[in-house]
Order: structure tokens, then C-alpha cells, then sequence
């Protein structure tokens, strides 16, 4: 008899086995981190323009005659800052460090502006806008990036002279600066913004390696101050006892909370379909910007908000591999705070949408309406891609890539010519 021959084990290894390989193996090449960051926010903006679009037509159509009156200012929007983003994924790191002081002076210099009668403008209960005619600013969203680039840049250079040992070097003048910056916006009465702004303090003292009991005091803190926010607004208060009591007075403290609820209820697992949500016909209040994740919940269903959450958790991965891969502290710190940043802000959003957290009136990144948001989140994404260049062999991976992103993106999927 024909002896038959052993099979190879890897012979009868599954295709599926195969195919998740290879995709494990794609996340160990050098410009992973650059092709997340920039796939999941191109991603993003067009699933937060569409929404835009189908979340104000309703509204735009009986205020202005135009059911495209917002959608096309947030396309104006976008078309300042995805320049604004290409620019800054071309800059060096000293450009970064040389803007953070500047842009926290100004940051300053607007929140003050803010809280004289007359330049601000109040909505909601918080004074965040300051008006030029027809063009509104809101100081706060830049002054997040401020504080990014300022506190990486400071805890930078106190790292290189070695001054991070002690908790006293540690934090000034890091303290001071951050609450100066957390007090002008709670002047504001803008709780969301305030807690975004600590986080990014928190995220940046976390990654130097700030001792456990430095943390303790200072979320004590935080929790002190939040709760003075709380006291001291009734609107706020409403707020909490409505979030508390979810099945209290429907028709004022609850209702916002409520209709979110019945819109991300109502989609199902797909959805009413794009463009047939109910809840933008006058039930929702401000469906296109804190509320935009309902209308994606009753419009795209469970499939389209667990789309948004899988896209930003792609984007936290890849900024924790930015940071967790480059060298250079500054480099470290400021994409560890941009991610916190926009993690924790798109989590406090998401959460107050589907009543796990009480409403706090931040918009959701790159997805909400309105450009004083937009263009800042852009910017420190094309950061992000300008850090993500930095990482072991990603510049010499993007010389050997073609002469485009086209073809450098299917290079990198393992689809391009050899």
C-alpha cells in the first residue's frame, strides 16, 4: 500500500483563522495609528454632516423658508477646518510647543470677553458665545487645545529638568493655569465644558505619573466645585433631580431627557431610515447638537449608534497607541490629552443622551453642529496625525508609500500592486 502523507496542521487551519491574522497583523505596521485617526474622522464628518442635515431641516425649513440653512454653515464649518487639520498633520512637534502659549493667552483673553454685557451671549442657562454680528465665537472649545498644548509643553520641560518628583513642582504653575481657565468657564455657568477642561488636567497629571493621593485631593475637589455649579443654578438642579427621578414631570425638567430616550427607543435595530425620524418635528429641543446622538439612534437604529461608539473607540485606541509608541514627552502628553479630550466629551454626551449621565449641553465631536467646536477637534486631530508620524518607522513607511493617499492607504490594506 501508498503510505499517505501527514497533513500539515497549518494546512487545516480555518480561513477565518487566516483572516484574522492578517488583520491583527495590519495593527502592528508603523502608520496604523495615522490611518485610524484619519479614517475614523473622515467617518465621523460625513456621518455628522448627514445628521446635521436630517436633524435641523425640519426647523431650518420653518424658520428660514431653507431646509439646508445649517447643514451648508456646517459645511462652511468644514471647509475651514479640514485645511486648518491638513495643515497641522504637517507641522513639527516645535510648532506645537511654540503656539501653546500664545493660544492660552488668547483662550484667556476671549472667556473674559465672554462675561461682559454685551459681547456674551447666553443659551441654556451658560454664557459661552461671544457675538461679532452675525458671527458667534465660543472661547471655551479652543481653550481646550490651549490647555492640551500648554500643559504637555510645561510638563515637557519640568520632566527634562527633572522637577516631576515632588508634587509642588508637580502642579505649579499647571494648577494655576488650568483654574484660571476652569473658573472663567464656570463663570460662565458651562458644568460640561468644566468638566472636560479637568479632564484634560486629570489626563495630563496621570500621565507624568502624579502619586494616587494627589488624585484623591483633587477629584475631591472637583466634586466640591461641581456641587457649589449644582446649588447654585436651579436649572441645574433641575437637572439632577430630574436625571434622579426619570419618571417625574415629563412635560419641563424631564422632557428633553425623555424625548432623547423615545428617539433612540424608537429606531429599533436599523432605524426609521435617514431623513424619517420623528422626534426633529418639535419634539426634541436642539436635536442637531447635544441631541444629535438620538436622531442617530431612531434613524440609522442600534447598528448606527453602535457604528458612532465603535468609531470612537477606534479613536481612543489610536491615540493611547500614539502615545503609548512616541518618544518625545510633549509628544506624549498632548495626544493623551487630546484623546481624553475627545473620548470623555463624546461619553458625557453619548451618556446624557440615554440617561446614564445627567445633561450637561456638550456637543458630540466632529458629529454635533456648530464650527467653534469643529474647527478646534480638527486641528488637534491633524495634531494627532502629525504625532502619529513620529512613531518607529512611520516616516520611513509613508517616503516608501506612493506619491498619494490613495495609494499609500491601499498599500497599507495589502491591496496595492506589487
Amino acid at each position: 500500500m501508498t503510505a499517505v502523507p501527514a497533513e500539515d496542521p497549518e494546512e487545516r487551519r480555518p480561513a477565518w483563522r487566516e483572516q484574522t491574522a492578517a488583520a491583527i497583523g495590519l495593527l502592528d505596521r508603523p502608520l496604523t495609528s495615522y490611518y485610524l485617526v484619519l479614517g475614523t474622522s473622515v467617518m465621523l464628518l460625513a456621518l455628522g454632516l448627514t445628521m446635521v442635515l436630517s436633524a435641523s431641516s425640519v426647523k431650518q425649513l420653518q424658520e428660514t423658508g431653507s431646509a439646508y440653512a445649517l447643514f451648508q454653515k456646517q459645511a462652511m464649518w468644514m471647509a475651514i477646518g479640514l485645511p486648518g487639520m491638513w495643515l497641522a498633520s504637517r507641522l513639527p512637534v516645535k510648532t506645537f510647543r511654540a503656539l501653546a502659549y500664545p493660544l492660552l493667552l488668547l483662550s484667556i483673553v476671549a472667556l473674559v470677553l465672554v462675561l461682559v454685557p454685551g459681547l456674551g451671549r447666553s443659551a441654556g442657562g451658560a454664557t459661552r458665545w461671544i457675538s461679532f454680528g452675525p458671527l458667534q465665537l465660543q472661547p471655551s472649545e479652543p481653550a481646550k487645545l490651549g490647555l492640551v498644548l500648554w500643559g504637555a509643553d510645561l510638563l515637557a520641560r519640568k520632566e527634562r529638568l527633572g522637577q516631576l518628583t515632588e508634587w509642588r513642582p508637580l502642579l505649579m504653575p499647571l494648577l494655576p493655569g488650568a483654574g484660571l481657565l476652569v473658573l472663567l468657564v464656570m463663570l460662565g455657568n458651562d458644568l460640561g465644558t468644566t468638566l472636560v477642561l479637568l479632564t484634560i488636567f486629570l489626563a495630563l497629571l496621570w500621565v507624568v505619573g502624579a502619586p494616587g493621593r494627589l488624585f484623591v485631593g483633587i477629584i475631591g475637589l472637583v466634586g466640591l466645585l461641581v456641587s457649589i455649579l449644582i446649588l447654585v443654578e436651579p436649572y441645574r438642579m433641575q437637572r439632577l433631580t430630574g436625571f434622579l427621578d426619570p419618571a417625574g414631570d415629563q412635560l419641563t425638567t424631564n422632557y428633553q431627557g425623555t424625548q432623547g430616550l423615545f428617539a433612540v427607543a424608537s429606531g429599533g435595530l436599523f432605524g426609521t431610515g435617514l431623513g424619517e425620524g420623528r422626534a426633529k418635528w418639535d419634539y426634541l429641543p436642539h436635536a442637531e447638537t447635544d441631541f444629535i446622538f438620538a436622531i442617530v439612534g431612531e434613524e440609522l437604529g442600534l447598528v448606527g449608534t453602535l457604528v458612532v461608539l465603535g468609531l470612537f473607540g477606534v479613536l481612543a485606541y489610536a491615540g493611547l497607541r500614539i502615545a503609548r509608541r512616541v518618544k518625545d514627552p510633549f509628544t506624549r502628553l498632548a495626544a493623551a490629552g487630546t484623546t481624553a479630550w475627545l473620548v470623555v466629551q463624546a461619553v458625557v454626551n453619548i451618556g446624557a443622551v440615554i440617561r446614564v449621565l445627567p445633561i450637561t449641553g456638550i456637543p458630540l465631536p466632529l458629529v454635533s453642529y456648530g464650527g467653534s467646536a469643529l474647527i478646534p477637534t480638527l486641528i488637534a486631530l491633524g495634531m494627532m496625525l502629525a504625532f502619529a508620524k513620529r512613531e518607529p518607522g512611520a516616516r520611513q513607511a509613508l517616503a516608501a508609500r506612493g506619491p498619494g493617499p490613495v495609494p499609500r492607504a491601499l498599500s497599507w490594506l495589502g491591496l496595492a500592486r506589487r
